[in-house]
This record gives structure tokens, C-alpha cells and sequence, in this order.
């Protein structure tokens, strides 16, 4: 579980420091390739898990929608919060990342899954006003 929550948080730095940078920098491209690569190597190690969570998670918030990849659960922007007593970061998203998902108990609301870092979890978004963890890895 370290290795997949220190895997995921460096993943989360390299989408961080690609959000901050403009198309036009030269390191772009690098940065951007780099950040492919480590996803490749996360799936590769974790995706099957992930993939299960999520399944897990759909079954019982949004049944009706499809389970994706777990990298297109990924927020486009991390917020990093405080240090853990081991060191380690945490982090949050704004509402709004994830992947819109449909859910009968919020027919008029925009409900998001986004996958979150420092610990490895699966949020649930509603609108702009709730965060609700669905899973956490274990």
C-alpha cells in the first residue's frame, strides 16, 4: 500500500507541475511524456485493484454508468495539503474533477469519482458544496 500511495503522489506532482506550465514551454512535452510513463507503470502495477474499487463504487453510487480506466479517474490538479506523521503529503481536489457519473439519488446535481492520493482514495463529489469518500485503499 506505501508503494501505491507513493506511486499515485508522484503521479499527482508531475500532473501538478504540468498544469502549472504553458503548452509553449519547452519542457512541456518532457513533462508530459514522463507523466505518461508513470501511468502506464501505476496501471500496470495497481490497475486491476483500482479497477475493482471503482467497479465497487459504481455498483453502489451510479450502477448504470460505465467503470473506466482508473487513470481517467485522475483530477487534472491536486491540492496539496499537510505532512503525515511518516512524511508524507496528502492532497484534496477542487470540486468539479473527476468523471461525471449519473446518480439517482442526485438527479439534478453534478456528481463526479475522482481518484485522490495521500492516502489512496475514490471521492464522490456532489455539486460544489459535498466530498464523500467511497473507498480507500487498504
Amino acid at each position: 500500500m506505501n508503494k501505491l500511495n507513493d506511486d499515485f503522489a508522484a503521479i499527482a506532482e508531475k500532473i501538478n507541475e504540468l498544469d502549472d506550465m504553458d503548452y509553449s514551454d519547452e519542457r512541456y512535452d518532457e513533462l508530459e511524456e514522463e507523466l505518461h510513463d508513470l501511468e502506464d507503470a501505476f496501471i500496470e502495477e495497481f490497475g486491476s485493484e483500482l479497477e475493482e474499487a471503482i467497479a465497487l463504487v459504481h455498483d453502489e453510487f451510479c450502477p448504470d454508468n460505465e467503470v473506466l480506466l482508473p487513470i481517467a479517474y485522475f483530477a487534472k490538479n491536486y491540492i496539496k495539503l499537510r505532512k503525515d506523521n511518516f512524511g508524507k503529503y496528502s492532497y484534496d481536489v477542487e470540486f468539479g474533477e473527476g468523471v461525471p457519473v449519473e446518480v439517482d439519488d442526485f438527479p439534478d446535481q453534478e456528481v463526479r469519482l475522482v481518484l485522490v492520493p495521500g492516502p489512496t482514495r475514490l471521492l464522490v463529489t456532489v455539486g460544489e458544496k459535498a466530498k464523500q469518500e467511497a473507498w480507500r485503499a487498504k
